[in-house]
């Protein structure tokens, strides 16, 4: 019970700072047009996810943090696509929810992936954290630490999808998203610049 219970502290200390993979799903939920055309996005983070989370308890953390280069590498190329993504997350504009442009399910899941997959982030805490956290337990304790972080992790991605689509309602102009996708665009781009201050 105890590695369980220190699951889901972790995770949720993990995954609830505002970040590239939280902005997307969010507002994915707030421009589809209805909740199930949002899910793509939530479902995509929330599979990366368990699948790092699996990697990292499973060893792949004493493999990265072993290698200096291999840091360096996804440090680099997680910089370059925050900078994407916050410039494109910048230049979009809902006029009003009800017809600013919904990306298709495709794009969706690759821009889901990759804000999951290229996500320094994400990477360096799942890896970093969860999967150093998971040394201190075996057997069975280890299983339900591993459970308690994945569930949150779902329960997190459809419940951030589930707000955005509920803040679409009170924000019939689109101002409020307007200025949500700013506020966005400047945080992606100030992580970026953090990442980047780390491998001076």
């Amino acid at each position: 019970m105890e590695a369980f219970l220190h699951g889901i502290i972790l995770a949720f200390g993990l995954i609830l700072p505002l970040g590239v993979q939280n902005v997307f799903v969010f507002s994915q939920g707030a421009t589809q047009p209805t909740l199930l055309r949002a899910l793509p996005a939530g479902v995509t983070a929330a599979i990366c996810d368990t699948l790092l989370i699996l990697l990292a308890v499973f060893g792949l953390s004493l493999i990265v943090l072993q290698f200096e280069w291999l840091r360096i590498t996804l440090m680099i190329m997680g910089i370059i696509f925050l900078l994407y993504m916050g410039y494109s997350i910048w230049r979009s504009n809902p006029v009003n929810t009800e017809n600013s442009e919904a990306l298709p399910i495709k794009k969706q899941i690759l821009f889901a992936l990759s804000v999951s997959l290229l996500n320094p982030h994400a990477i360096l805490d799942t890896i970093g954290v969860i999967g150093t956290s998971a040394l201190k337990y075996s057997g069975t304790e280890q299983m339900m630490f591993t459970v308690a972080c994945v569930f949150i992790s779902w329960l997190w991605f459809f419940g951030l999808t589930l707000t955005g689509a509920s803040f679409k309602k009170l924000d019939g102009s689109g101002k409020l998203m307007r200025l949500f996708n700013k506020c966005s665009a400047v945080f992606i781009w100030a992580t970026a610049c953090y990442l980047a201050s780390g491998l001076l």
